[in-house]
């Protein structure tokens, strides 16, 4: 076993050790502040989030825990103790982040009242010189910043985070403010003091390049790129401690990384921080080496459902194939982190197959960790159960709730993209935007019923006629390819034909990087209609994962197929498809009067 368990915006090129060359991305995500989504499928999963997920973690975070009673003690300057775990704050900032993006989504002055009371009460506990930690401050704070598992950088990074899309969400910089005192500090006691240390818990490498993006200060993205370099210099006395190096992945530099190991979460942070800063500062080496440890990942050790981490012990990766279905631990935050990593591999690759893995975790692994109800939620989300899971109202380590709450209202961060000369379909969501090509205005709006049928429309009007090119993503479903590489594959594949039109008449477009390619002029309310079929598919598993040895899923469009005894009284265990069985097609068309 190779693997070891543990028990228990815009492109610059920085002087950074060496002057790098600049990786030019394929393109940009463009912002969710500035699409708007009105989708059958996901709009009522958003309005869910901002009411009733989001009126939870308020309950939880204020009233039932003491998330934001520890900010208002230090506030007070009483010498009060802390209450709950030392990454208790974390919590706090991630569900300030779904605040903001549901503000945005759904505007709601009460919401936004609230979380504008949680950000006084977070500025105002605030310490002088920048820090700001309720764990360290109410406890020694002597002793901040001697431990490195005790994740103060790592909530560091998720108030960055909860600022940025706060400020995107509503243009009020408090919090933002108090994320870039709170970043001068870090810069101040590490890099500049050439201080080593390194984040038990990934999360601040990429937080920090969202802050460089939002205010242009390049110091934020070479403490980002700072943080990566310290990974691989084994700083923690490992002698003393029941944690080994490949469990924070330290057991070699990032660029030399070729192999997913230890804790599935943090690894996610870590490499969509990577992935960032190698894009951004030019380093080939950050992005072959996700490149590398991408392959390792998605070829042998993912689950069919995008899901990542087969062991609750060290809650990540054991070796190589193995995928245990009732023990499979797929924790919904790290499923969380796969959409992220993803969404930055795309960017610089410009290559589809990452966005077909985003979607696979997206809607399979990390959407089932919240219920339908909007108010329970699965920690690890096994693929076989004998009853004994259930989601929850909450958790004593509440990282998922508030984590799952922050995707579902971004999900507009994920569907479209820009360069200079083209425009990106990644997703299919009933939704719209604006872009500009060369200062020409121009609105592009996605009609579907997806992800229940394939036909899709793409209306694009430009105030006048304009010139770029229209990429439409191809799913590697369509292809016959479950995920990239041979992990799984489809029994019995047809490729269907697809079918593009132009104004109503058929066209042929050319594929570029798993993307059809459709470069015109464009004009004032031309349609694009794109039909995927969508066939039921059987889909079996390599001889190696010895888990799901005479076993098949069925999958349908983006869709896992799970069959839950809950829905059926409890009877699943005994039911038996045969390989040959049969399925009927079943492709829909949009109703042109939108009943």
């Amino acid at each position: 076993m190779k693997k070891k368990i543990v028990v228990f915006a815009s492109v610059l090129t920085l002087k950074i050790g060496v002057i790098a060359q600049v990786v030019t991305p394929q393109y940009e995500f463009i912002n969710f502040s500035k699409v708007n989504i009105t989708d059958d499928f996901w709009k009522p999963k958003m309005d869910k989030v901002a009411t009733t997920t989001l009126n939870t973690c308020i309950y939880q975070t204020e009233i039932k825990t003491p998330r934001i009673r520890n900010f208002e003690k230090v506030a007070r300057k009483k010498g009060e103790k802390h209450e709950g775990i030392y990454y208790d704050d974390s919590d706090v900032y991630k569900a300030l982040e779904a605040m903001g993006y549901s503000l945005k989504n759904k505007p709601n002055p009460d919401l936004e009242k609230k979380a504008d009371e949680w950000i006084d009460k977070i500025s105002a506990a605030q310490l002088p010189d920048g820090y700001l930690n309720t764990y360290y401050t109410l406890t020694d704070i002597t002793k901040r910043w001697t431990d490195v598992e005790k994740h103060e950088d790592y909530c560091a990074g998720h108030l960055i985070e909860a600022a940025v899309a706060y400020y995107d969400a509503t243009g009020k910089r408090k919090l933002l403010d108090v994320a870039i005192r709170f970043a001068n500090h870090i810069d101040s006691a590490f890099r500049v003091a050439k201080k080593p240390w390194f984040s038990g818990h990934q999360e601040i490498e990429l937080a920090l390049v969202k802050l460089y993006k939002v205010t242009g200060n390049a110091n934020y993205l070479k403490l980002a790129d700072w943080y990566l370099q310290q990974r691989g210099h084994k700083y923690y006395n490992y002698s003393s401690s029941w944690i080994v190096p490949d469990y924070w992945q330290d057991g070699l530099p990032v660029k030399d990384q070729k192999e997913i190991t230890g804790h599935a979460v943090r690894a996610m942070y870590l490499y969509t921080g990577a992935a960032d800063v190698g894009g951004l500062i030019g380093d080939e080496g950050y992005l072959k080496a996700m490149k590398n440890v991408w392959e390792d990942v998605v070829y042998r050790n993912m689950y069919i459902t995008g899901g990542i981490g087969s062991a609750g012990t060290n809650e990540g990766f054991t070796h190589d194939f193995d995928l245990p279905n009732e023990k499979a631990y797929c924790e919904t935050c790290a499923s969380v982190g796969m959409v992220f990593w993803n969404q930055r591999m795309a960017e610089y690759s410009g290559d589809s197959k990452y966005i077909d893995v985003l979607e696979k975790s997206l809607y399979n692994a990390a959407l089932d960790g919240l219920s339908l109800s909007g108010d329970r939620f699965f920690y690890d989300n096994p693929l076989s159960s004998s009853g004994q899971h259930a989601r929850k109202e909450w958790f004593g380590t509440a990282c998922c709730p508030s984590n799952i709450a922050r995707l579902v209202s971004s999900i507009g961060n994920y569907i479209y993209g820009k360069s200079a000369e083209g425009f990106w379909v990644n997703l299919f969501v009933n939704s719209n935007t604006h872009v500009d090509f060369n200062n020409i205005h121009t609105v592009i709006e996605t009609e579907t019923k997806y992800p229940w049928n394939g036909a899709i429309k793409i209306k694009i009007t430009p105030d006048s006629k304009q010139q770029f090119k229209l990429y439409l993503r191809i799913p590697g479903w369509v292809k016959g390819e479950s995920a990239p590489g041979d992990l799984y594959f489809y029994k019995d594949f047809v490729k269907p034909a697809l079918s593009i039109k132009v104004n109503g008449k058929i066209i042929v477009a050319k594929e570029v990087n798993g993307y059809l390619e459709i470069d015109r002029e464009w004009q004032k309310n031309d349609v694009v209609e794109y039909i995927l079929p969508m066939n039921v598919l059987k889909v079996i598993t390599r001889k190696e994962v010895k888990y799901n040895e005479d076993k098949m899923a069925l999958q349908r469009g983006p869709f896992i197929y799970c069959i839950e005894g809950a829905d059926n009284n409890g009877e699943v265990r005994d039911l038996i498809i045969p390989f040959k069985t049969s399925f009927g097609t079943m492709n829909y068309l949009i109703n042109e009067e939108k009943t």
